[in-house]
């Protein structure tokens, strides 16, 4: 979920209702948690920020704080806690316990957990159901180290001889999730010191991912278990990795060991060497301390603070922009420096000329409205170059080479129309052109900040002037209604986004293809022939890049039926038949190993009554 960098779109305090909307859900969801847990990770005067993210995820987190809970897809239905909730509540969840140290490393590598690498206990495998969220544990600490979803059932798992996939994983520590990604996301390892603090047995998170005991990941083999599901005694069970995948694994290894060493180095003794982080902190003077807020600062406006985002809130400049700049092992306190209040330091920033910032009379709150990028201080700053580190990206290469089809990806893109063929032509972009929507973003506020559109006295206003009114509103408006003069800055993007054409540019490996419009869903159809036999029908691949016999063929060993390839009446493409109602089976192959979206699958079921 987490291996690969992504953007947020939007950043926002949550209001009173939504809060306790968020808790409820959450006792709901993880009833294992008592209320006094929920306040733990959610205190009731803390502000909860939710960060929306591209690929539909939303992170809540403690306002200036760390993430707590994510949900996969935005709508409350697959909420997972994060590493720093466990840490904090460690019993929020059931948990695997791994048999040691390696599959641990294949975990923090980004592999999802399998059978062969559980301790099994004496009384048997403990009762789950199919999608249930469960965490990961290494021997001896309460902490976990990973969280997903169960990908079958108890019952279903014993049938299979304790084989196969146990977990998908969603976020395990040193994923994207936990590290700062580009200022956007705030975690970093100073948490772990101030976990510590609480509760000193987490500090043997290291010394438990590196236990001596071997066992197995993805394509690892059995050995560990007997016949019929039973379990062995786990200090004699190792199993060895499949000659088929050593390659794999050796390339896990080298990646997920650097990463274990990594978490090696957050061991937190009472006898932590001078030079360490922890004693730095409370060496750290106010001078330091000052010395910190000015330059993370002034990183954050060269890097990521935008003028099209402004005015901001100081919260969401503080929590979103500044923390995530700060040195490696160094723990931000704004009480600990001579401005004493986040409100005062902006105040004094603005009152040297750096920003503009000014306090909503409504909000109660200082808002940063401008950057002064001709200011001295500014321009004498040389910002750092952060390295991307590619070990995740590189390990979710290497896993994705096993699969039977490669990574599918669908990209929104847009095509400049008449409407907004004025826009890209004043500020000299090329109409022909596609696209993506932060690019169509950069053209429209080009072109306002080229016309100097922005309304002197309220910078959040954009006052339309004739080309632009026409490319945001003309043909939108009904008769007789007056066409507007002003529109806010935040819904400037999405409607000039609107007004153009919609494209979607479909990637499957190194094959591309750009398609207009919206993309067509693939038809699965379950319907009743003679002899009350049922068939199940499958369209619309051409759309996702499959090739229909392809899929045939591997449907037919996955479903163990015949299957035949059509072409469809009176369209172009094809459609694949598959003897049965498997229509479950064929969906879920799918969107596993094809990697369709389930938003692009439409079903009917028409057998049903």
């Amino acid at each position: 979920m987490f291996k690969k960098s992504v953007e947020a779109k939007s950043h926002q305090r949550l209001s009173g209702a939504d809060k306790k909307k968020l808790k409820r859900s959450l006792r709901d969801k993880f009833p294992r948690a008592s209320d006094a847990d929920i306040d733990s990770l959610f205190p009731p005067k803390a502000e909860i920020t939710v960060s929306k993210f591209q690929n539909r995820v939303h992170v809540y987190s403690l306002e200036g704080g760390f993430p707590m809970f994510f949900d996969v897809g935005g709508r409350g239905t697959e909420i997972f806690p994060t590493v720093f909730a466990l840490w904090k509540v460690p019993e929020l969840l059931p948990s695997f316990t791994l048999k040691g140290g390696e599959v641990s490393r294949f975990i923090i590598g980004g592999a999802d957990l399998m059978f062969p690498g559980i301790i099994i206990p004496n009384e048997g495998l403990p009762s789950f159901l199919s999608g249930e969220t469960w965490a990961v544990k290494v021997p001896g600490n309460p902490a976990p180290i990973a969280v997903g979803s169960t990908n079958m059932s108890s019952a279903e798992a014993v049938n299979a001889g304790l084989r196969g996939k146990a977990l998908r994983i969603t976020h395990y520590y040193r994923d994207l999730l936990w590290e700062s990604v580009e200022g956007h996301l705030v975690p970093n390892a100073g948490f772990l010191e101030d976990m510590v603090q609480e509760d000193p047995s987490l500090s043997q998170v290291s010394g438990s991912c590196e236990g001596a005991a071997d066992s197995s990941n993805d394509q690892q083999n059995d050995t560990g278990i007997k016949e019929g599901g039973q379990s062995v005694d786990p200090s004699n069970a190792i199993s060895e990795p499949n000659p088929a995948s050593a390659a794999q694994n050796d390339f896990q290894n080298s990646t997920a060991e650097k990463i274990a060493a990594d978490v090696g180095d957050l061991k937190v003794t009472e006898d932590i060497d001078a030079d360490g982080s922890s004693v730095e902190q409370h060496l750290l003077s106010t001078e330091d301390v000052d010395a910190h807020l000015d330059n993370c600062l002034l990183q954050a406006l060269h890097t990521t603070v935008k003028d099209k985002e402004l005015p901001m809130p100081g919260s969401t400049l503080w929590s979103i922009h500044v923390l995530p700049c700060r040195p490696s092992g160094i723990t931000l306190d704004i009480k600990k420096s001579s401005h004493k209040k986040l409100s005062k330091w902006l105040q004094a920033k603005s009152s040297a000329g750096l920003i503009s910032a000014k306090e909503d009379k409504f909000k109660k709150e200082v808002m940063l409205l401008s950057v002064n990028r001709k200011h001295p201080d500014y321009m004498s700053f040389k910002p750092e170059k952060r390295l991307v580190e590619k070990a995740n990206e590189a390990v979710d290469g290497a896993a994705t080479d096993n699969r039977p089809q490669k990574l599918l990806e669908v990209t929104e893109i847009y095509k400049p129309s008449v409407h907004v063929n004025s826009i890209f032509a004043a500020v000299g972009a090329d109409k022909g052109n596609l696209y993506s929507s932060s690019e169509a973003y950069d053209v429209v506020f080009k072109y306002i900040e080229k016309e100097n559109l922005v309304k002197p006295t309220n910078k959040s206003i954009v006052v339309l002037d004739p080309a632009l009114c026409d490319a945001l509103f003309k043909g939108a408006i009904k008769k007789g209604t007056s066409y507007p003069t002003e529109i806010h800055k935040k819904d400037v993007g999405s409607t000039f986004v609107g007004r153009m054409q919609a494209h979607h540019v479909v990637t499957r490996g190194s094959e591309s293809v750009v398609r207009k419009g919206g993309l067509k869903t693939i038809q699965m159809v379950t319907e009743r022939r003679q002899g009350n036999k049922k068939v199940t029908k499958v369209s619309g691949l051409e759309t996702f890049l499959i090739e229909a016999d392809a899929l045939a063929s591997e449907l037919q060993k996955k479903c163990a039926c015949s299957t035949t390839v059509a072409e469809l009446p009176g369209k172009k493409g094809f459609e694949v038949i598959i003897q049965g109602g498997v229509i479950d089976d064929v969906a879920k192959h799918l969107v596993e190993q094809c990697g369709i979206p389930k938003r692009y699958i439409e079903v009917l079921d028409k057998t049903k009554k």
